[in-house]
């Protein structure tokens, strides 16, 4: 039943998504005609205004013409007059096209050195420039680049941000563990230390160390992943056998534990790389065992899906909430903030997770309600 209620929910979910993506196309393509039919009016508009001053300018240049052989009291023959209207018309364009050019070109060339001085700023790594759109009108062109280059440097701006966060996130992991050494070699220098409480200084020491090491192998199999830099072999196996062998790696774990292990496990057969979704498996079943309370209970099934093959991960611990469900994938975001202390986790796992069904075009989500368990859904491609 539960089943069928998370495959009626998927299905509205797609729809939704669906139809906010034919919304939003439609936007663009109603935006980009509103564009191209303004810019049509805007060249019809300028044809229309050069046709306008030529017409003044050569009315202007008969009445100057007449006017100035009437002031000379002559009066030439019709090719003269027509070369000095002509004449008269083409220095009355020029004069103009003069005069309006002293207006125009101040605007652009200010366009253009705030367009200059954006991308120095942006290759000397400030991103938080915008440059005004309505600085210069033009083409649809201009606004294009405009708007382009001010979502590029939003973008970047937000890659930089990411980056002081994960280089601040980082190091608070590492200074963690690297204070308790610190503070329990001090304690071991002391001669005073008793047999028990040496022991247990060692095995704190031992412990930070272990959890500096796993930060600095998570951190290096994300770079690998990230870069697209790590092997990726794909074969056939057998997932529900790779399920079964990680729930009895981990089963000195739960049975700590007194947790429940109750599998589901439908006969099942992927192309993907065995050693990465074993990464996965190992990564949410430890997570499963961390946060479920001593004499919980962990349910896992595996089976087809709509096209997909469907593995969910659900345990009766305490859930996560509904504003923090959308960032448990975020590099070294901890949900649980009161067991930050006490657990041993760096929170880059359900990243490297999800980052491992990503490459395998597969989907992974996550369905909580607080105090009532969580549920991790992973869908990979189904083999044909």
């Amino acid at each position: 039943m539960r089943r069928r209620d998370n495959q009626r929910t998927d299905k509205r979910r797609r729809q939704r998504l669906r139809q906010d993506g034919q919304a939003i196309e439609r936007k663009v393509t109603n935006q980009a005609t509103t564009h191209r039919i303004r810019d049509t009016w805007r060249i019809v508009f300028r044809v229309f205004l050069i046709w306008v001053v030529v017409f003044v300018a050569f009315s202007l240049a008969y009445w100057i013409t007449n006017w100035f052989y009437h002031r000379l009291g002559r009066e030439p023959g019709p090719y003269w007059t027509h070369m000095t209207m002509v004449g008269v018309a083409i220095a009355l364009i020029l004069l103009t096209g003069f005069i309006m050019a002293r207006f125009a070109v101040p605007r652009q060339q200010a366009f253009w050195q705030s367009l200059t001085d954006a991308i120095r700023q942006m290759a000397k790594g400030d991103f938080n420039v915008r440059i005004d759109v309505g600085q210069m009108g033009g083409p649809g062109e201009f606004r294009q680049l405009v708007n382009s280059l001010n979502n590029m440097a939003q973008e970047l701006a937000q890659v930089e941000q990411m980056r002081q966060e994960f280089i601040s996130n980082v190091s608070h992991e590492i200074q963690s563990p690297l204070t308790a050494i610190l503070g329990f070699v001090e304690a071991l220098k002391s001669e005073a230390v008793t047999p028990e409480n040496r022991q247990h200084y060692l095995n704190v020491i031992e412990t930070e160390s272990k959890r500096m090491s796993r930060l600095s192998e998570n951190l290096l199999k994300l770079t690998s992943l990230e870069s697209g830099a790590h092997p990726f072999h794909s074969e056939s196996f057998r997932l529900d056998r790779q399920i079964r062998d990680v729930v009895l790696t981990l089963e000195p774990l739960w049975l700590k534990k007194g947790i429940e292990i109750e599998l589901s496990l439908k006969t099942t057969n992927v192309f993907a790389d065995k050693d990465l979704l074993n990464q996965v498996w190992m990564n949410l079943l430890t997570n499963a065992i961390k946060f479920t309370e001593r004499g919980g209970a962990i349910f896992i099934s595996l089976g087809p899906e709509e096209g997909w093959t469907a593995v969910y991960v659900r345990d009766t611990g305490m859930g996560i909430r509904a504003e923090e469900q959308q960032r448990v994938f975020e590099r070294f975001y901890k949900a649980d903030k009161a067991r930050q202390r006490t657990e041993s986790g760096s929170g880059l796992g359900l990243t490297i997770v999800k980052k491992i069904i990503d490459l395998h075009q597969g989907e992974i989500r996550v369905e909580s309600q607080y105090g009532s368990g969580t549920t991790f859904i992973v869908r990979l491609p189904r083999l044909s």
